[in-house]
């Protein structure tokens, strides 16, 4: 499955539309962190078939990150992945924590 930008409020929200469940991936483009959370997310998007994965570079796109934050409820952090499910945050983990290994052990993969 592909690994896709959104940038705006408007997108987010057709994603909740097209999807019952994806993941968002909250990036730093000038965190080493955040670089490595991004290759692992990527990776995972093109071997996953299952649940879409989508990211948002959070120094382009920082009102939409804040808007979700907000929102939803869930401490802005960067490197940070959402699992969104119905409309709502169902997992979230951030910074070292955006790993394969780490969702296997929640039951993700």
């Amino acid at each position: 499955m592909s690994f896709r930008k959104v940038t705006t409020f408007e997108e987010f929200i057709s994603l909740h539309e097209k999807y019952a469940t994806f993941f968002l991936l909250k990036n730093s483009t000038t965190c080493p962190i955040s670089h490595e959370a991004f290759k692992e997310t990527e990776k995972y998007a093109t071997e996953n078939n299952e649940v879409p994965v989508f990211y948002l570079n959070v120094q382009e796109s920082r009102p939409l990150s804040n808007e979700i934050a907000d929102r939803y409820e869930v401490k802005h952090e960067s490197p940070q992945l959402l699992l969104f499910h119905g409309n709502k945050v169902a997992w979230h983990e951030s910074h070292w924590k955006v790993t394969k290994k780490v969702w296997k052990k929640h039951g993700l993969l």
